[in-house]
């Protein structure tokens, strides 16, 4: 009996040393310590390599609307038109998502009490899906705010907080953890595809938007996404082209309203782009993502790959990006093979799983936040409204042409004044209740519209889209649907309506850029139903107005002085027709401004040159030789005069800019500066105080002026004043010296101006620099390979 003892004791000791091999085994049996916020370190520790791997690599990707995949699919990826998506986890299949139509999902490590986060896009409202397997009853509709551009455009940051505040709220009720938006990419050129997620061509007025909107919607308990880092400009060869851009522009237009948004809201992730920057994919730059985001701005978050984007998991890791998404089996092998083999240090691979785990313990999955599926959108729809009229911009305003009085018959022309353009498409789109119309619109705001017109428009209208052909996935446009021809009607309207409205719209999305015929410029049959509706109209003594339903900027100045008004509606959410008619009504004193310049032709645009790249026909690398002449930078420097200049907008009101005051004549550390603003005219209304700095060029060649400042005024009655404050800091004054690598204000007369658009100032006065002021001094980073030949004065 004790021999038999004996022997089953040296098996179960062999046992227990086998057991005590499988990786995690030893773990379990010393009971795995449960994620908290003082364990990380220690959850890490108790991690094995496998687990570590899975986590840095997302769970897969559910294309919207596409089946599972086939076993050859599976192990081959699958083909979307033209696209290859690589082989998917099949977790992403197997394991049922909280929220379907989300973008992605991260890992959980259930023994370790890991969580998967949910993240969603999308820029101007989150993206799910309104309907759900097994749930017939119940719908899923978010809230689709106005786009960037037009929240940019209202200059209002306060503003833009409460936008952030309803979305965020959103995105917490549905049980989403981290939001992919924003997005802030500089406005390089207007064809970019995806202009109308990114806020502006000024690095300041992107990155105050960005935080305050990151601010807003992270106020909410749940974490943003701030995008695409860096210098992704365009959507023509978005995985593959190669952007040359020299370290200076890099640092003063297409890193800084990173930077800003960074240090003043901390979002909780980045996400890197997709394109190579100087030679190297972005999301396998050390020197961008740890170098610069973390060592130089202080960035505490994570930062996720664009989808599927880079080629290199151990290089991504390495560099600093912590989670590749959606996330591929592949990924996750390559990266423990390389830790085994040393290629790959596994003190990076733990500072990137460790950076995701703070945030995890940040997330309401991980605080186990009981989410509704149940957000106020009536509430929400009264912000997006508000918000909506707030960006509008009035670019023209002949003879009073607006507001419009009450009760006036109108003629409502163009397509889209019935199948009105929310906001873009691909992952900028969103799954909404409801779009109201501009003839909603105007109908709810009291007007009488043509019901002739109106009916022949939406019997036109639905034919046209019953002959679509299927869209092959959910990130291609529709073709748009050609103007009715309405030439047999004009003389009619024109005898029976008092004015006449014409839309004009444009929408572009994810994949491909805008292009210069009918889309940039008009189509002739566009101008032939301007000039004809004009023409008819002017005979009878009776106005035009042209509402501007689009997401980019337009060619405007060959048709302008044919009618009488123009309102730019941008793309302005749910309740497009509804705010638009607040401004045409006067309900709402247009205050917008443009945050983008609009040129006379787009030969005027010094990117136009090089855009999208060479070579022509599929550009592999797009050479940034504007330099730092993007928008208004350029129009005022070389005084090339643009149709609209940055800045600009009309008001039903008038204001007076006087009594400019410097705190001192001498700059020492910081100079304050107050302008009074006066409403002059007889309507309640707001002004845009814009501040810029021209600086002494000693040593580098610099722009003739830059934005340095903005400030909304509040609601000022007529006769009313508000005195204005700036506060200028030494780096403000700071231009980025390459051969340095140090942003220095150089000594010298610098000269403050301030007015109500970047061509119109009404104040002006200087100050002096005793001596050069070292501002920072910065990491060599970002070389590019290959010289450039900058644009300079």
């Amino acid at each position: 009996m004790r021999k038999n003892y004996t022997v089953c004791t040296v098996l179960s000791v062999f046992a227990l040393v086998c057991l005590l091999q499988i990786p995690g085994f030893a773990q379990n049996k010393k009971s795995a310590p449960q994620l908290n916020t003082k364990n990380v370190k220690q959850v890490v520790a108790a991690m094995t390599l496998e687990e570590k791997a899975k986590m840095v690599v997302g769970m897969g990707f559910r294309m919207p609307g596409m089946p599972p995949p086939s076993k050859k699919q599976k192990k081959e990826g699958v083909d979307i038109g033209g696209f290859k998506l690589p082989p998917s986890d099949p977790d992403a299949y197997n394991i049922p998502e909280r929220v379907p139509g989300a973008a992605g999902r991260t890992h959980a490590i259930a023994r370790l009490g890991i969580p998967s986060l949910t993240v969603s896009d999308g820029p101007a409202g989150l993206r799910i899906q309104p309907k759900r397997d097994g749930d017939s009853v119940k719908t899923y509709y978010a809230t689709a705010f106005p786009v960037a551009t037009l929240l940019a455009s209202s200059w209002d940051t306060s503003l833009v907080r409460k936008v952030g505040v309803a979305f965020g709220n959103e995105v917490r009720e549905y049980g989403v953890d981290i939001l992919l938006a924003p997005a802030l990419n500089i406005h390089r050129d207007p064809l970019g595809g995806r202009n109308f997620e990114y806020y502006s061509e000024d690095p300041l007025v992107s990155g105050r938007m960005a935080a305050a909107i990151v601010e807003g919607i992270q106020s909410n308990g749940v974490g943003t996404s701030i995008k695409h880092f860096v210098a992704n400009n365009q959507e023509t060869s978005r995985n593959s082209i190669n952007t040359i851009v020299s370290e200076r522009a890099l640092r003063e237009l297409y890193l800084k309203g990173f930077e800003i948004s960074v240090k003043a809201a901390q979002p909780w992730t980045v996400m890197s782009s997709y394109n190579l920057l100087n030679g190297t994919y972005t999301s396998e730059r050390r020197d961008l993502l740890t170098t610069i985001l973390r060592g130089e701005w202080g960035f505490k978050g994570f930062v996720m790959t664009d989808w599927f984007g880079g080629k290199d998991a151990v290089a991504q890791i390495h560099a600093g990006n912590d989670l590749l998404m959606p996330g591929s089996p592949n990924q996750s092998e390559a990266i423990v093979e390389a830790v085994k083999s040393g290629k790959l240090n596994v003190k990076d691979l733990d500072e990137s799983v460790e950076r995701i785990l703070h945030i995890v313990l940040e997330s309401p999955t991980f605080k186990k936040y009981k989410y509704s599926d149940a957000p106020d959108l009536k509430e929400h729809a009264e912000v997006s409204r508000m918000a909506a009229a707030n960006g509008m911009v009035l670019l023209k305003n002949d003879d009073s042409a607006l507001p419009l009085k009450s009760g006036k018959s109108v003629a409502v022309f163009g397509n889209t004044s019935y199948d009105i353009i929310a906001g873009g498409s691909g992952s900028g789109d969103v799954n909404k209740a409801y779009t109201i119309s501009l003839l909603q619109g105007l109908d709810n705001a009291g007007y009488k519209v043509d019901a002739n017109l109106a009916n022949s428009y939406t019997g036109y209208i639905a034919d046209a889209k019953a002959k679509r052909p299927k869209q092959r996935n959910f990130f291609m446009l529709p073709p748009p649907i050609p103007e009715m021809d309405v030439t047999g009607m004009i003389t009619t309207e024109a005898e029976n309506t008092d004015v006449a409205l014409v839309t004009i719209g444009r929408n572009a999305g994810e994949g491909a850029d805008r292009k210069l015929e009918n889309d940039f410029y008009l189509s002739d049959t566009e101008k032939a139903m301007l000039k004809s509706i004009s023409d008819a109209y002017h005979a009878k003594g009776k106005k035009v107005v042209v509402v501007l339903n689009i997401g980019g900027v337009i060619e405007t100045a060959s048709w302008r002085d044919w009618v009488d008004g123009i309102l730019l509606a941008w793309q302005p959410g749910l309740e497009a027709g509804n705010a638009i008619a607040d401004i045409l009504s006067g309900k709402v004193n247009p205050s917008g401004r443009l945050a983008t310049t609009f040129p006379v032709d787009y030969g005027q645009i010094p990117a136009g040159k090089n855009f999208p790249g060479t070579p022509a026909a599929k550009p592999t690398q797009v050479v940034y030789e504007e330099g730092m002449y993007v928008g208004y930078r350029y129009f005022n420097t070389f005084n090339v005069k643009p149709a609209y200049a940055f800045g600009y907008g009309l008001s039903y009101t008038n204001f007076d800019f006087s009594d400019i005051k410097l705190s001192d004549k001498n700059f020492n550390g910081t100079l304050t500066i107050n302008v009074r603003v006066k409403n002059t005219g007889s309507v309640a209304g707001r002004e845009v105080v814009q501040m810029y700095l021209s600086a002494p060029t000693k040593t580098l060649d610099k722009p003739s002026e830059e934005l340095k400042g903005f400030v909304k005024t509040v609601m000022l009655q007529p006769g009313q004043s508000q005195v204005v404050g700036f506060v200028i800091r030494a780096t403000d004054l700071a231009s980025f010296n390459t051969d340095k690598q140090a942003w220095i204000a150089d000594a010298g007369k610098y000269t403050v101006k301030i007015g109500p658009s970047s061509e119109d100032i009404k104040q002006s006065e200087s100050f002096n620099l005793a001596a050069d002021i070292i501002t920072e001094k910065v990491n060599k980073a970002l070389v590019p390979q290959q010289p450039i030949t900058e644009l300079k004065k």
